[in-house]
C-alpha cells in the first residue's frame, strides 16, 4: 500500500502555525513511508473564501518548503462530482430532503435544551415522501440509527461513537452546494487517502464522515487527530499572542527550518534532541508518537532556535532570505560589500534576519542621522579633531584591509594621549549613526574606503553645524 496523505485548508485567511504544523506532520508522515502528499484547497465556502487566502496558502507551504506531490486541487472545480454523489446516496435511500426552517430547528433545539438533551435534529422529515410547497430543501444524509462507529486514530487510540449521537448532518444545502463533510469524503475517496492527519477540532466530525464512507461503500482512512497549540497562557493560540500566521514569521525574520524544527517539536519529541535536519525529521518521526495532550507555543523557545540555525547555516543560505528582507526595505546591496561576508559578522550575534538588516544596513546605506545620545556623546568638539585627522590617514592609507586600519587609529590614539574608544566610537558613529558595530577594523575593510571617507566627511560637517 503506498501511503497517501493530504494537507487541505479552507481559504479563509492566513496559513494558521496550527494549520503549518498538521501540513509538516502529514508531509513528514509521507516522505517517511515513500509515498505521495497532496495539498487540497476547501474553498466551498464562498462567502469567506478568497483569492488572496489560496495565494497565502501557496506562499507559506512554498516557504516553509513543504513540496506536495499533486495539487493544489479545489473543491470548487468538483460540484459536478459531489452533486453525482449526492445523487448516488439519494437513490441508495441513504439521504433524504429536509424542509425544516431555520426557526423549527430552532425551536426544536430550544425543547431539547430545556428537557435537558442534548441539542441535535431529530430526523423528523427522514420519512416524508411528499414535498412541501415553497420550500428549498436541504439534504441530509441518514446516519445509522443502531450500533456505533469506530474512529480508528493513530495518537488516541479506537474512538468510539454510538450512532444514536449522531444526527442527519447536511450534505448540500438549498441552493445544492455540498457541505464540509461530504466533500471532504468524496475527495477522500477520489484521491485514495491512506491517512487523514488533522487537528483533533475535527473529531466530532469523523464518525460522521466514516459512516458516510461505509454508505459509499468505501474504506475510511486511518485518522491522526493532533491536539490544539496553546498560547504561554494556555488559552488556544490567537492573534492576541503575537504572530500566528506563517509568513508574519518570515517578516520578522525566522528562518524556515527553524519554524519547522519548532513546529515538529510542539507535541513530539525524540529524546532529549532539541534540533533537528529536515532529514532527521524524516527518518525519526511518527505520528504515532505525537503526545495525546495540547502544547504551548513559547516565542523565547523559538527565538533561541532561530538563532542557532542562524549560527550554523551558511552565510550563502542566510542571504537567500536576508535579500528579500533588504529589497522589502529597498536597501539596494550591489553597491556595498559581499552580502555574505556582512552576514559572517553577524552570524554569531543575530537572533533574527530582521535585526541583522537593521544591524548591517549602514554598508549599503550612509546614515543621515544619527542616535541623539550617541552623537551627544561622540560627535563633540573634542572628537572633532580626532575625526580631522583620522580622515587624512586614513585617506593616505595604502592598505585597506583590517591590520593596517588598526594601527591607523592605534597610533592616532597613541599621539593624541587618549584611548582607543575615543577615537574608534567617532568613527563608529559615524559610519553606523550609533555606537553597536562589529569588530571596527574588520567592519571598516568591508565599507570600504570610498563610503568610510564619506560618512566620516558628513559626521565632521554635522558636529561643525551644531557648533
Amino acid at each position: 500500500m503506498t501511503i497517501r496523505t493530504r494537507f487541505a485548508p479552507s481559504p479563509t485567511g492566513y496559513l494558521h502555525v496550527g494549520g503549518a504544523r498538521t501540513a509538516l506532520f502529514s508531509w513528514l508522515y509521507a516522505r517517511k513511508y515513500g509515498g505521495q502528499f497532496v495539498l487540497r484547497i476547501e474553498d466551498t465556502d464562498l462567502e469567506r473564501s478568497s483569492a488572496e487566502s489560496v495565494q497565502a496558502i501557496l506562499d507559506g507551504m512554498k516557504w516553509l518548503g513543504l513540496d506536495y506531490d499533486e495539487g493544489p486541487f479545489y473543491q470548487t472545480q468538483r460540484f459536478d462530482r459531489y452533486k453525482e454523489i449526492i445523487n448516488q446516496l439519494m437513490e441508495q435511500g441513504d439521504a433524504y430532503y429536509c424542509y425544516c426552517s431555520k426557526d423549527e430547528l430552532e425551536t426544536m433545539r430550544e425543547e431539547q435544551r430545556a428537557n435537558k438533551q442534548k441539542p441535535r435534529y431529530d430526523g423528523r422529515c427522514r420519512h416524508l415522501t411528499t414535498p412541501k410547497a415553497g420550500v428549498e430543501p436541504v439534504i441530509r444524509f441518514k446516519n445509522p440509527i443502531e450500533g456505533s462507529v469506530v474512529v480508528k486514530d493513530l495518537i488516541r487510540g479506537d474512538i468510539e461513537f454510538n450512532n444514536s449521537e449522531l444526527d442527519d448532518l447536511v450534505i448540500a444545502r438549498p441552493d445544492g452546494t455540498p457541505t464540509y463533510n461530504l466533500t471532504v469524503v468524496v475527495d477522500d475517496i477520489d484521491m485514495r487517502m491512506t491517512h487523514v492527519i488533522r487537528g483533533d477540532d475535527h473529531i466530532n466530525n469523523s464518525p460522521r464522515q466514516i459512516n458516510i464512507f461505509k454508505a459509499l461503500h468505501a474504506k475510511p482512512p486511518l485518522f491522526a487527530h493532533v491536539p490544539m497549540i496553546l498560547g504561554d497562557d494556555g488559552a488556544r493560540l490567537s492573534k492576541r499572542h503575537g504572530a500566528v500566521s506563517v509568513m508574519s514569521y518570515r517578516d520578522e525574520g525566522f528562518l524556515p527550518e527553524a519554524l519547522l524544527n519548532y513546529l515538529v517539536r510542539l507535541g513530539w519529541s525524540h529524546g532529549d534532541q532539541e534540533i533537528f535536519t529536515k532529514e532527521e525529521m524524516v527518518n525519526l518521526f511518527d505520528i504515532q508518537d505525537v503526545n495525546k495532550a495540547a502544547s504551548s507555543f513559547n516565542t523565547d523557545k523559538l527565538l533561541w532556535l532561530n538563532q542557532q540555525y542562524i549560527k550554523v547555516s551558511s552565510p550563502a543560505h542566510i542571504a537567500e532570505h536576508l535579500r528579500w528582507h533588504l529589497e522589502h526595505k529597498n536597501i539596494d546591496t550591489s553597491a556595498g560589500p559581499d552580502l555574505k561576508q556582512v552576514i559572517t559578522l553577524y552570524q554569531d550575534r543575530a537572533k533574527t534576519l530582521a535585526e541583522m538588516v537593521d544591524s548591517s544596513r549602514f554598508f549599503y546605506i550612509i546614515p543621515d542621522s544619527y542616535d541623539e545620545k550617541a552623537a551627544n556623546k561622540n560627535l563633540t568638539d573634542k572628537s572633532l579633531p580626532l575625526l580631522e585627522e583620522m580622515l587624512v590617514r586614513l585617506r593616505d592609507s595604502k592598505q585597506w584591509l583590517a591590520e593596517p586600519l588598526h594601527e591607523q587609529i592605534k597610533e592616532c590614539a597613541e599621539k593624541n594621549d587618549v584611548g582607543m574608544g575615543k577615537v574608534a566610537q567617532p568613527i563608529r558613529v559615524a559610519i553606523t549613526g550609533n555606537t553597536v558595530s562589529p569588530s571596527l577594523d574588520i567592519t571598516l575593510e568591508l565599507l570600504g574606503r570610498e563610503r568610510t571617507l564619506s560618512a566620516i566627511e558628513m559626521a565632521i560637517s554635522w558636529i561643525k553645524d551644531q557648533a
